[in-house]
């Protein structure tokens, strides 16, 4: 496997072979290995991170709206105050993430794993978590009005 290697600010990620994403003039993999990366603040809208490596990232306050994270590993990561509004993060891995204040409006959670999340105040209005895992997860406060949950009801 060929090894490209790509500067962050603050970051280095190592990757695949195929850039599939251009982020703020950053090339982003598929794949990429980001976990633990320092990403506080990140304008990532529409990044195309599918299958990234994200455990233990810092991604507070980061811009994820409309980003595909499809089986994205985000295990760990804080994402607090993050906007992930639209986002795509269909099989992703979110066991024991921090989404504390985040915005998920109609985010695709289908099938996500958030197994000890803290969705705190999280705002997830529309958001699809059809089949999602939500075992242990902390839903004080947070707003899921209109949302599809695990079972396929529409909150009201």
């Amino acid at each position: 496997m060929r090894l490209r290697w790509v500067l962050l600010p603050l970051v280095l990620v190592l990757g695949c072979s195929q850039v599939t994403s251009q982020v703020n003039g950053y090339m982003i993999e598929t794949g990429a290995a980001l976990s633990g990366a320092a990403l506080s603040g990140a304008d990532l809208v529409g990044a195309a991170l599918s299958g990234a490596d994200l455990r233990g990232a810092d991604l507070v306050d980061a811009n994820l709206s409309d980003a595909t994270l499809r089986d994205a590993n985000l295990s760990d990561a804080n994402l607090s105050d993050a906007n992930l509004t639209g986002a795509k993060l269909r099989r992703a891995k979110l066991v024991g993430a921090n989404l504390t204040g985040a915005n998920l409006t109609g985010a695709d959670l289908v099938h996500a794993n958030l197994v000890d999340a803290n969705l705190t105040g999280a705002n997830l209005v529309d958001a699809n978590l059809t089949g999602a895992n939500l075992t242990g997860a902390n839903l004080v406060d947070a707003n899921l009005t209109g949302a599809t949950m695990p079972d396929g009801t529409i909150h009201p």
